[in-house]
C-alpha cells in the first residue's frame, strides 16, 4: 500500500523527543501551537475536531443552548452516543478524578448543580475519513510526542479510548463495506478464497449485519442492543465474542486480513502471508496497542436456523437463584458441546436467560431443555417464571427481535465498571460452589455463554489471544452501575466492592484468565491474566511495530513501562 512521505519528519521528531520521559499534554509548553495544528489541518480531508462532553448543550442549566432536549432524549441510545466524539458509553470515563478528590465532569442531569467540565475528554483530534488522514495524525502525534487515544464508538469498558489532555484519532466515520464471495488475501495463492466482508474501522455491527443479510450471509459479531459496538476495533482486537461463537468461533477466529497504520506511518496489510507476526498480535493482543486499524476482512457463514430459548423469573431469596444457577452450570457443559450459546443475567431478585441453539430442530431443543424449564418452574414457582422456545430462520431475524432496538434507560445509570473471569469446565463441575458464589454478589452478574465447542477447537498458539479462551466454558462478569453526582469517596467504595468480588472470582479458579475487553482495572498481574504465556511474544511484536510506545492503553501490552496516568515512563 502507498505510504505518505511523513517518514523523514517522523525520524527527526522521535530523536528530538527522546530526552523526554513524558508525553506532551494540552496546556504544557510543548503543546503544538495553532499554527502547527493548521499545518496538520492542511494534510487532512476534514476539519480538526474539538470534542466536548455530550451533555454540554444542557449548560448553563437555566439557559440551555437549545440542544439539551436532544441530549435528554438520546442519552440512553448507544448509536447516538457513538456519533459524539466526546462521548463514552460508560460515562464515568468522560470524567476525571483529581488527586484532591475533586471530580471534573459534565453530567446529563444539569440540575445536580455541578459545572460542565472537559474531564478526560481530549481537547482536539482528527476525524479520519481515510487511511491518509490517520497517517497524517500519527505523524503529527509522533512529531510532537503527544498522548494518543484511538476512538470509534466509545464502548470500551476500561476507558481506553479517552485520556485527559490527549490527542484523539477518531475512526468512527470510516464506513465503507465491501462484499466479495471469492476474496483472496493479499499475498495468498489464488486458490485461497473466502466468502468475505471487508469492513472499514468505523462500521458498527448493525451496519455490518445489514450488509451480511443483504448478501445472504451471516457474520460472527457483537450482540448488544442497537448493534452500536464497532465491528473492526477494540471488540475484535481483544478477541470478540458472540452468542454464536460456540458454533463459529470468536471474532478473531473469523478474521482473514487487517489493514493498519503503524507508528512509522506505514499503512500495512497483515494476514497469514504478509506481516504474519502483526496478524498474530492483532488477533487478541488488544486494541490501541499496535497501530490504528483501518479495515478488517471477515469470513462469512451460511445462514442456518436458530432456536431461541428464553427463561425469566423473579425470586424472593438467594436460595432460589442458587439452585437454578447450580442446575444451569450442571447442564451447561453438555449444551456447550452442542454449540449452544447465549447470556445469563442475574441480580439478587431476577434471572434472565437468553440462549440459542443453532441449526437444531425444535423437537430436539425442546427435549434437551424441557427438564431445565421444569426445574425452574418448580423452584421459582410457575407464577414467578416464564419460559419459551421460538424458531428463527437465521441469526439476523433473531437479533432484530431481541436486540435490534436501543433500550431506554434513565440518563444517570451509565457510570459503570466491571470485573470478570473466564472459567473452564472444571469450575462448572463444582456447580454448587460456583452458584453459591454468584448468588452472594451484590452487583449484577452477566454470564456470556460464548466459549467451548468451536472456540475450544482452535490451536491456543495460533494467534495472540489469551490461551485461557481455548479451555474456557463461560465468561463471568460482575458489573456495578452508579448515579451521576457521587463523590470520589463513594465511587472508590464501589471500586473496593468490585475488588472484593474480583477476589472471589479469582478464588474459584486461582491463576485463571480473563477477557481483556470486559475486565478490571485492578488486576495485580494483567500480563498473565489477560495474555497468558503469549505476553512475551506480544511485547516483542509491539517493539517491532511501535518501538517508541506511541500506542499505550490501560493494562495493554507495554503499559507496565508507564506510570498510572500512562503519560510518563517509569
Amino acid at each position: 500500500m502507498k505510504t505518505l512521505c511523513f517518514l523523514p519528519l517522523l525520524a527527526t521528531a522521535v530523536v528530538g523527543q527522546s530526552a523526554s520521559n513524558c508525553r506532551c499534554l494540552y496546556n504544557d509548553p510543548c503543546w503544538p501551537s495553532e499554527d502547527e495544528f493548521s499545518q496538520l489541518q492542511s494534510n487532512l480531508s476534514q476539519p480538526l475536531i474539538r470534542p466536548v462532553p455530550p451533555a454540554s448543550p444542557c449548560y448553563p442549566a437555566d439557559d440551555p443552548s437549545g440542544n439539551c432536549t436532544e441530549v435528554l432524549q438520546n442519552a440512553g441510545d448507544g448509536r447516538w452516543l457513538a456519533d459524539q466524539a466526546g462521548a463514552m458509553q460508560s460515562m464515568n470515563y468522560q470524567s476525571f478524578i483529581l488527586p484532591n478528590g475533586t471530580i471534573e465532569a459534565c453530567y446529563v442531569n444539569a440540575s445536580l448543580g455541578f459545572p460542565c467540565e472537559q474531564g478526560s475528554i481530549p481537547p482536539i483530534g482528527v476525524d479520519a475519513l481515510s487511511a491518509e488522514d490517520i497517517q497524517a495524525a500519527v505523524a503529527f502525534a509522533s512529531q510532537h510526542n503527544l498522548r494518543v487515544v484511538i476512538k470509534n464508538t466509545g464502548h470500551d469498558l476500561l476507558g481506553r479510548s479517552m485520556a485527559r489532555d490527549a490527542f484523539m484519532i477518531w475512526t468512527h466515520h470510516l464506513k465503507n463495506i465491501t462484499y466479495n464471495p471469492a476474496f483472496v488475501p493479499e499475498g495468498a495463492p489464488e486458490n485461497e478464497t473466502y466468502d468475505a466482508l471487508t469492513l472499514q474501522a468505523g462500521v458498527q455491527w448493525f451496519e455490518a449485519y445489514d450488509a451480511a443479510e443483504a448478501n445472504g450471509r451471516m457474520l460472527i459479531g457483537g450482540v448488544t442492543n442497537g448493534g452500536s459496538v464497532g465491528s473492526a476495533g477494540g471488540w475484535l482486537l481483544g478477541g470478540g465474542h458472540s452468542a454464536f461463537s460456540p458454533q463459529h468461533g470468536l471474532g478473531v477466529d473469523n478474521v482473514v486480513q487487517f489493514t493498519v497504520v503503524v507508528a512509522s506511518g506505514e499503512h500495512l496489510t497483515a494476514n497469514a502471508h504478509i506481516n504474519p507476526d502483526l496478524f498474530w498480535a492483532l488477533r487478541g493482543g488488544g486494541g490501541g496497542t499496535y497501530g490504528v486499524v483501518t479495515s478488517v476482512t471477515y469470513r462469512t457463514h451460511e445462514v442456518t436456523p436458530v432456536i431461541s430459548v428464553l427463561v425469566n423469573f423473579n425470586f424472593s431469596s438467594p436460595a432460589v437463584v442458587t439452585d437454578v444457577l447450580s442446575e444451569l452450570f450442571r447442564i451447561w457443559p453438555n449444551l456447550s458441546d452442542a454449540a449452544w450459546g447465549g447470556y445469563t443475567i442475574t441480580t439478587r431478585s431476577t434471572y434472565t436467560g437468553i440462549y440459542v441453539a443453532p441449526n437444531m430442530s425444535l423437537a430436539d431443543v425442546n427435549a434437551t431443555i424441557s427438564p431445565f424449564f421444569q426445574f425452574v418452574q418448580q423452584t421459582a414457582g410457575p407464577a414467578n417464571s416464564s419460559t419459551s422456545l421460538t424458531e428463527f430462520d437465521g441469526f439476523f431475524p433473531w437479533y432484530q427481535v431481541l436486540f435490534g432496538a436501543e433500550p431506554s434507560f434513565a440518563p444517570n445509570v451509565f457510570n459503570r465498571e466491571v470485573v470478570s473471569r473466564l472459567y473452564p469446565r472444571e469450575v462448572l463441575e463444582d456447580h454448587e460452589r460456583l452458584a453459591a458464589a454468584v448468588a452472594n454478589f451484590t452487583d449484577q452478574i452477566t454470564i456470556p455463554h460464548v466459549a467451548g465447542a468451536a472456540v475450544s477447537k482452535v490451536d491456543p498458539d495460533a494467534m495472540g489471544l489469551n490461551p485461557a479462551w481455548r479451555s474456557a466454558m463461560i465468561h463471568m462478569v460482575a458489573r456495578a452501575n452508579w448515579a451521576d453526582g457521587l463523590t470520589a469517596d463513594e465511587i472508590h467504595s464501589i471500586e473496593d466492592r468490585l475488588r472484593d468480588e474480583l477476589a472471589v472470582m479469582e478464588g474459584l479458579n486461582p491463576g485463571g484468565g480473563a477477557y481483556l475487553n470486559e475486565a478490571s482495572l485492578y488486576e495485580l498481574d494483567f500480563q498473565k491474566t489477560f495474555f497468558g504465556d503469549h505476553y512475551e511474544r506480544l511485547e516483542s511484536i509491539k517493539a517491532t511495530y511501535d518501538p517508541k510506545d506511541l500506542f499505550i492503553v490501560a493494562e495493554g501490552v507495554g503499559s507496565e513501562r508507564w506510570d498510572a496516568s500512562l503519560n510518563c515512563k517509569v
